[in-house]
């Protein structure tokens, strides 16, 4: 993350473009987290949900739309992202961590995808495709019960 608070992604020509997550848009739950890690563990909230909503957000529609697009258990059906860290045991951490996973959501989705170049297959590859069918339709042939 920058000082300034902007995560960077890439625009269509691969070059950093800053997309910014604003603190407003975020909104951050404090639970107990999970697992080991006796007294503190039960007693201090250290773990965080981080939940983010997409359509909601100030984020660019492109972006948007292949963010709601992308097929990630974090991002509900609604389009809530829902990142939970409890990685760490102070809360700081765990908010810092949960922020890095979002801007890295984020700037994994902003990338533009290059374009399919639709190919044919070669004469080649279609000729050996057609004598392989040929040769295996031979041999099932043989395999019949000869008529007498």
């Amino acid at each position: 993350m920058s000082p300034k608070g902007e995560s960077r992604s890439a625009n269509q020509e691969g070059s950093p473009v800053a997309i910014r997550i604003p603190e407003t848009e975020i909104e951050w739950t404090a639970i107990r987290a999970q697992g080991a890690g006796g007294q503190n563990v039960n007693k201090v909230s250290t773990a965080l949900h981080l939940r983010f909503d997409i359509a909601a957000s100030s984020l660019p529609d492109a972006v948007k739309a292949r963010l709601l697009g992308h097929r990630d258990q974090r991002i509900t059906a609604e389009g809530i992202v829902i990142i939970k860290a409890q990685r760490y045991r102070s809360q700081d951490q765990n908010r810092a961590d949960a922020l890095a996973r979002l801007e890295e959501l984020v700037a994994k989705v902003a990338v533009v995808p290059p374009a399919r170049k639709p190919t044919r297959p070669t004469r080649g590859s279609q000729r050996r495709r057609v004598d392989a069918k040929v040769k295996r339709g031979e041999i099932k042939a043989g395999r019949a019960k000869i008529a007498e």
